[in-house]
C-alpha cells in the first residue's frame, strides 16, 4: 500500500526543452494556468529559472545565525567558566575578564556558524540523495532542460497541451524516462 501511496505523489508530466527561454515560457505558462509544484532540471544554474518558479528565499541563513548565537553562548559559557573553576589572580585583575574571553566567542561563533550552515545546506537541499527521483533524465546534465509537473492523470491533456505551445520536445510521464 506504500508503495503505491508514493507512486500517487510522483504522478505527472514532465517536458524535454532545448532552449532555456523555452524552459522559461512554459513555466509562466503553466504557473498562469494555477499549477504551482514544479520542478525544474537544468545543466547549469541559471538564475532566471529560479525567479520564474518563484521559490521562497532559502532557509539556510536562520541555521546560520542559531549557529552563530549557540557558538557565541558556548564560547561565553566556556570561557567564564574556566576562569571560575580555576581561578588565577594575577596583578590585582578580575577573574572574569570579557576583552580576552572575545578571541575564544568570536572563533566559536565563526565555528558553530560555518558548521550549521553546511548542515542547513543537506539538511535543505536533501542531500545525500539516495534515489534520483522518476522525472529526473540524464540528458538533463548534459544538454538539455527538464520541466516536472506534478498533477493528476485528468489534467495531463491539458498540461501536455501547455508544455507544447512553449516548445517542448518530448513529453513523458514521470517515471518513464528513456535510457541514454
Amino acid at each position: 500500500m506504500a508503495k503505491n501511496k508514493v507512486a500517487d505523489s510522483l504522478t505527472g508530466l514532465v517536458g524535454t526543452f532545448f532552449h532555456l527561454d523555452s524552459l522559461l515560457q512554459a513555466i509562466e505558462q503553466l504557473r498562469q494556468a494555477g499549477y504551482r509544484d514544479l520542478q525544474s532540471f537544468s545543466p547549469v544554474p541559471h538564475h532566471n529559472i529560479d525567479a520564474t518558479l518563484e521559490k521562497p528565499p532559502s532557509p539556510v541563513r536562520y541555521f546560520t545565525l542559531a549557529g552563530c548565537l549557540l557558538g557565541a553562548a558556548t564560547g561565553l559559557t566556556l570561557t567564564i567558566a574556566t576562569s571560575l573553576h580555576y581561578p588565577l589572580i594575577t596583578g590585582g585583575k578580575p577573574i572574569v575578564s570579557i576583552p580576552p574571553f572575545l578571541v575564544i566567542v568570536f572563533e566559536l561563533t565563526i565555528l558553530f556558524g560555518g558548521l550549521l550552515t553546511l548542515g542547513g545546506m543537506l539538511f535543505n537541499s536533501r542531500l545525500p540523495k539516495v534515489n534520483i527521483g522518476p522525472a529526473y533524465n540524464p540528458r538533463f546534465s548534459e544538454d538539455q532542460f527538464g520541466l516536472w509537473v506534478r498533477c493528476e492523470q485528468k489534467d495531463h491533456e491539458t498540461v501536455t497541451t501547455l508544455l507544447k505551445s512553449a516548445g517542448a520536445e518530448e513529453i513523458i510521464p514521470a517515471g518513464q524516462g528513456r535510457e541514454l
